[in-house]
């Protein structure tokens, strides 16, 4: 038990019991105020006070009293949260103290008691010197136990000596449930240094970060800017995780705005920190005005984008949800997610496969879908480069089959996931989704329907991704496996690529190929070794990294646009439409049929019919 919470077990419970208790503690401090007005006035002797001055205040001191007290009930005084009162609870005290002493005044002059002028200035000070220890007498314990300090607290650091690392502080030396001492604070505004912030010191800035760390014995820190950009956090946090201390941030600028700043606000270092970029923002309205009240498809609505893609349609009020799935496990897990969050939606969950002819038609006939998103595809780059011929018919033929049947049964939009990897592919799959996204141009070209791509690079968290399997191999004690020293990758959140989607979607119109402005590459190396310190250990020391070699199929870094294809803005500056390349649609359609054929086989040298296909396809290459 804290030192704050045994104060609070010898408190009365009874609100109008420790009212009653405040009101005696001030009728004290009314007639302590009195006697020293003319104690001090008399030069502190008691002998001097001349007796009609004494008869004179202690004749006036019970409408002093009865006065005094009114007008603490109309200044808030009784209902006023003390243990958290700052600099606006003082003034209002002095407001209180000098109306009573105002009051006073009228009074004794009304009643003709007389006593020296001096009297009413100096009992004005020391009943205001007596309320503030009153009042603040719970915030001065509190402060004394931070000041002392408790052995088995923890010792904090704030980065950020402005307003929220003062309202961090003041919770943190007031509230019972917030727990550890703040120490110190770095700031990297140099008229600060060498500061002290409400008793506290600003030690220095970012630069001496491990140096302030090492001196005060830091355990924690907290990241208190909410006005830095994404790159600024991600450099601070890079600097605080060097330390080993356990990092925390507070969220964001709006948190400051909406005056949400707290400790609760505090939260643990995300892996989403480090990706060096402001989140992708997309205009809600627009998104709604196009899905609200139309029949909405989601092929793949099971898997990590096709869920995500349905939570944010079922929150903008769709005529109909459709999730189709070929695993009936998350297709079950996300039905029963919607019903609960969205008992209102119309809801059909169906299982079957994007590569069954007849099961995708009579989807479509049924029930008439008006918006589609395709996400159902196979997307692990190993397990393709050895079943190539399933990469084939699931993807391209899945895709081909789907927007078959949209354009057969009048959907006015289709919207395909697609990947960075589908640019200069060196893999199957990538070359799989280069041949999804040429089906959608050539579809586009022959039908009413809008058919456009939405292309992205590598979603954090998404099922067979690279952070779930490095969470693993820390909780497993490691070694944390990364291919190349020199991997790098495009990153985004779920989230994101969902809005992108969305986003697209209220965009298309016909034929383009969206593409994220996802910033600058992260390494895996790096995001490897940040997972392991922000899991509170050391790389190299505690968890190792091993290089296991580029997989077939991978190589070092993934391209957003092919050379050939140029950029054109949208309204949102993050994203941007890809001119998607000339190729001959008789030609390929030709190739199509026979490589249906081929992949129906399981023919064996797929790959090679796949490269007559796609000229930028360089199977068996490492980049």
């Amino acid at each position: 038990m804290t030192n704050v919470n045994i104060l609070e077990k010898y408190l009365p419970k009874d609100k109008r019991i420790r009212m009653l208790i405040l009101m005696a503690l001030d009728v004290g401090a009314i007639g302590l105020a009195s006697f020293l007005g003319l104690f001090i006035r008399f030069d502190l002797s008691i002998e001097k006070i001349p007796a009609e001055y004494v008869m004179a205040a202690m004749g006036y001191f019970p409408v002093y009293a009865g006065i005094t007290l009114g007008i603490f009930f109309l200044f808030r005084m009784y209902s006023t949260m003390w243990s958290v009162a700052g600099i606006r609870e003082v003034v209002y005290i002095g407001g209180a103290c000098g109306l009573a002493s105002l009051m006073q005044i009228a009074g004794m002059m009304v009643l003709e008691q007389k006593v020296p002028r001096s009297y009413f200035f100096l009992s004005f000070a020391a009943l205001y010197g007596s309320e503030i220890g009153i009042r603040l007498s719970y915030r001065i314990f509190t402060a004394m136990v931070q000041g002392k300090g408790n052995p088995d607290s923890r010792r904090i650091l704030i980065v950020g000596a402005g307003s929220s690392g003062a309202v961090i502080l003041k919770e943190m030396t007031t509230s019972q449930f917030a727990k550890g001492k703040v120490v110190c604070f770095a700031d990297d505004d140099p008229n600060k240094k060498g500061k002290y912030l409400n008793g506290i010191p600003i030690g220095g800035n970012r630069r001496d970060i491990p140096k302030l760390v090492e001196t005060y014995k830091v355990d924690e820190i907290y990241i208190a800017m909410p006005s830095a950009t994404a790159k600024q956090r991600k450099e601070m946090i890079e600097i605080c995780r060097e330390t080993g201390c356990e990092v925390k941030i507070l969220p964001g600028i709006y948190q400051l705005l909406n005056g949400e700043i707290s400790v609760a606000r505090l939260r643990q270092v995300e892996i989403e920190d480090l990706l060096g970029r402001e989140p992708i923002r997309v205009n809600l309205d627009e998104i709604m005005e196009y899905v609200s009240g139309k029949v909405v498809l989601v092929t793949g609505g099971g898997g990590s984008i096709g869920s995500e893609l349905c939570r944010q349609v079922a929150g903008h009020k769709p005529k109909q949800l459709i999730v189709f799935d070929v695993y009936e496990n998350n297709a079950y897990d996300l039905q029963q997610e919607l019903k609960e969050q969205f008992p209102e939606l119309n809801l059909v969950v169906l299982i079957g496969s994007v590569r069954n002819t007849h099961r995708i038609e009579s989807v479509f006939e049924t029930y008439r879908p008006e918006i589609v998103y395709h996400a159902a595809a196979h997307k692990h780059v190993p397990l393709m480069e050895d079943s190539p011929c399933e990469a084939i018919k699931n993807n391209v033929f899945g895709t081909y089959k789907t927007a078959k049947a949209a354009d057969q049964y009048g959907a006015k939009r289709f919207v395909l996931i697609s990947t960075d990897k589908a640019v200069n592919p060196t893999n199957i799959m990538g070359a799989s989704k280069r041949m999804c996204e040429m089906v959608i141009q050539m579809m586009n070209g022959r039908s009413k329907t809008d058919f456009v791509a939405v292309r992205f690079g590598n979603v954090l968290g998404s099922n067979g991704s690279v952070i779930p399997l490095f969470k693993r191999q820390i909780e497993q004690g490691g070694p944390v496996t990364v291919t190349h020293p020199e991997i790098i990758r495009y990153f985004m959140t779920i989230p994101e690529a969902v809005s992108l989607v969305l986003q697209a979607g209220a965009y298309a119109k016909g034929g383009e190929i969206f593409v994220l402005d996802m910033g600058e590459p992260v390494k895996i190396l790096d995001l490897a070794k940040n997972l392991i310190r922000l899991s509170g250990y050391e790389p190299g020391e505690e968890i190792q990294i091993e290089f296991t070699g580029l997989r077939p199929g991978e190589k070092l870094y993934e391209e957003l646009l092919m050379e050939e294809e140029g950029l054109l803005d949208t309204p949102n500056k993050l994203i941007h439409i890809g001119k998607p390349m000339e190729f001959e649609e008789g030609r390929f359609e030709k190739q199509l049929a026979e490589l249906y054929e081929a992949a129906n086989r399981d023919t064996e040298d797929i790959k090679k019919q796949v490269q007559g296909i796609v000229p930028t396809y360089l199977s068996g290459k490492e980049l």
